[in-house]
């Protein structure tokens, strides 16, 4: 039964207060009514007996103390579902945005979604192809994985994601029909929201992405649902429409101060950097919605986006996400002031997935080895310049020398490529066995002596040892 509750107990900060209710649900949507006739949603977040506390999603201006009244609707925040997802631009809280009216519903679905029973759950397997040969290669993306970005202010990690958005592809012989991107945008400003939308309609990549904006003029209730419509969309599309689905949620960062602002006016006891005890699971809540379910064909991937506060990887936001995802994108400032786009820093970065998706069958039979060799040769890339730095580079051995000559290709050849190139995983393997070449033979000690003679070939550097001899 649908109760009415007239006048409030308590207004704080995006919370109302009500004494004396009965019957009501933990995550129940309610409706309040305003003394002018407007109405504003919100949802019970904390219940203490008879007290109850609302999160009211459009704020509490105006709200009259004596004069409002609530209506308890008795069923948790539901948004609309249906193939009319795709193309479409919602809200924070999934209302549309676009001047194209509501979608026609197949169903509503509450946005906490349902807890994934481990034993349904299937081993990822297979790649997203991203046409990012760093990614690819090296930190290769799995279906049903999901693989954070780590950034810092600065760094260009809207025009990678916009860079991702526009590229990524699965398989071919599953077809493009079967694969779909859910972007969502969590407390960004108007023109970067603009940006995201310009771009998507430029490239023509619109009509497969669900788009959810938050601004960060919006209020912070509506940046806390913000990802879970967005993810409750994606598991409509993964499971139920077996489509493979690739989740963009940029910034975690402004999803988290914003649970730390809503914890602080809930009067919560604060943890590490203000932020509530409770960070941990709730991260969780929306990370491990990402993977592959027994029975349906589809997939649900995740990428979340977030800059770390002053560049500190050891802030909860990054350490609790590290904790929780399968690996991590790290990207470098210094590799952007030195003009590397995308600027990602390969040796802190990793996707620990990334083994069982990758190799004959999947990408390349030689995928593997490729990737284990580029590893290894970067990291004695960085001793050879410490010690450079000490002795200078003409005391060098010829080995070091050759390793900083690889060090230089492999940044300025591998690593940067332009925002609109798009690499196949086939092209990005054979430059890593071209930069490879620079190298003594013996020197490539990650790769089986067969494939090694067989491959092998100092001709096939030479287009970058004339770059560095003309340089």
């Amino acid at each position: 039964m649908a109760l009415h509750h007239i006048g409030l107990k308590e207004i704080n900060g995006p919370l109302i207060v009500l004494d004396d209710v009965e019957n009501a649900g933990f995550d129940e949507l309610v409706e309040i009514h305003l003394q002018n006739g407007d109405r504003r949603q919100g949802r019970i977040v904390q219940i203490e007996g008879k007290r109850v506390i609302i999160q009211v999603f459009e704020g509490t201006n105006e709200l009259s103390m004596e004069n409002s009244t609530t209506h308890f609707t008795g069923k948790p925040l539901k948004i609309p579902l249906s193939l009319e997802l795709l193309g479409r631009i919602f809200n924070g809280a999934g209302k549309p945005i676009d001047g194209l009216g509501d979608i026609f519903s197949e169903k509503f679905a509450d946005i906490n979604g349902s807890a994934i029973n481990p034993v349904s759950r299937s081993y990822p397997r297979n790649y997203i192809r991203t046409g990012i040969s760093s990614i690819d290669a090296l930190t290769t993306l799995i279906r049903g994985q999901k693989l954070p970005i780590f950034s810092d202010s600065g760094l260009p990690h809207n025009r990678l994601a916009v860079q991702i958005v526009r590229q990524a592809k699965i398989a071919n012989k599953e077809g493009d029909n079967k694969f779909c991107i859910v972007f969502a945008a969590i407390g960004v400003k108007n023109d970067v929201a603009d940006y995201f939308k310009t771009k998507f309609e430029e490239s023509g990549v619109l009509e497969h992405v669900v788009m959810f904006t938050n601004l960060s003029n919006d209020p912070i209730i509506e940046r806390i649902l913000t990802p879970r419509c967005a993810l409750t969309a994606a598991e409509y599309l993964a499971y139920e429409k077996n489509m493979h689905v690739l989740v963009i949620l940029t910034d975690m960062t402004s999803y988290a101060e914003a649970v730390r602002e809503f914890s602080s006016s809930k009067g919560e006891i604060p943890g590490r950097k203000g932020y509530p005890g409770y960070l941990y699971s709730d991260f969780a809540q929306l990370y491990e919605r990402a993977g592959v379910i027994k029975g349906s064909s589809g997939s649900v991937t995740q990428i979340p986006i977030l800059t770390m506060p002053n560049g500190d990887i050891t802030n909860p936001i990054p350490d609790l996400t590290g904790y929780i995802t399968e690996g991590q994108i790290v990207l470098s400032k210094d590799l952007s002031q030195q003009g590397v786009y995308p600027p990602i820093s390969v040796l802190p970065s990793l996707s620990r997935l990334m083994k069982d998706g990758i190799g004959e069958g999947y990408t390349r039979f030689d995928h593997q080895t490729v990737a284990n060799q580029l590893f290894a040769c970067y990291a004695k890339v960085q001793d050879a310049r410490s010690l450079a730095s000490v002795i200078g580079e003409e005391e060098l051995s010829e080995t070091d020398k050759a390793y900083l000559s690889f060090g230089k290709n492999f940044e300025s050849q591998f690593l940067t490529q332009g925002e609109n190139e798009d690499r196949t995983i086939e092209q990005t393997l054979d430059l890593g066995w071209d930069l490879l070449c620079l190298l003594p033979k013996d020197e490539l000690d990650r790769i089986d002596s067969e494939l090694l003679d067989k491959i092998y070939n100092p001709d096939r550097a030479a287009r970058f040892k004339t770059k560095s001899n003309t340089l």
